[in-house]
């Protein structure tokens, strides 16, 4: 007697990985149309929206860096002007450098720093206008105490009227 083996199903879990690719990719499709279809509609009701802080810094160093490497300097006359925009735009080009893998690897961190900078702004501005009211009250109280005091006397000034007699 021979011993067969059961024919394989491995054809069959082959169709089965195929068909589960396909889902998992209609599914991508599907959510990637779907996001973007959100974003759109987004876009449309609020506007383009705002860049990230770190987006903003590298603009800041662009816009700069262009500043720096236009700049004619008169002061340093028409022999030293090239090479000392040579000069200016090789420390322009290390600072980029520098700059943009930063950026790149932490873009979340720029973001985080500027909501931290205008949390600190908010507190500020709240010691300030407790500090002004508190100044204001003040002096409103002082005038209201000075006018108490004064009982219809000859001054006009903020002094108490003294009797000499």
């Amino acid at each position: 007697m021979s011993e067969e083996l059961p024919p394989s199903d491995a054809g069959q879990h082959e169709v089965i990985d195929e068909v589960r690719a396909t889902d998992a990719d209609a599914w991508e499709k599907a959510c990637a149309e779907d996001l973007a279809a959100e974003k759109a509609r987004r876009r449309a009701e609020y506007g383009q929206p705002p860049i990230s802080a770190g987006e903003e810094l590298r603009k800041l160093v662009d816009a700069v860096s262009e500043k720096l490497s236009s700049i004619q300097s008169p002061l340093l006359g028409s022999v030293a002007g090239p090479a000392a925009q040579q000069v200016v735009k090789q420390v322009v080009q290390q600072a980029k450098a520098a700059v943009e893998p930063v950026i790149e690897r932490n873009p979340d961190v720029f973001d985080h720093l500027a909501a931290a900078g205008n949390e600190l702004l908010a507190a500020y501005r709240s010691a300030v206008q407790a500090q002004e009211q508190r100044w204001t009250t003040r002096t409103t109280d002082l005038h209201k105490d000075l006018d108490d005091r004064r009982e219809g006397g000859e001054g006009t000034g903020p002094g108490e009227r003294i009797d000499l007699d």
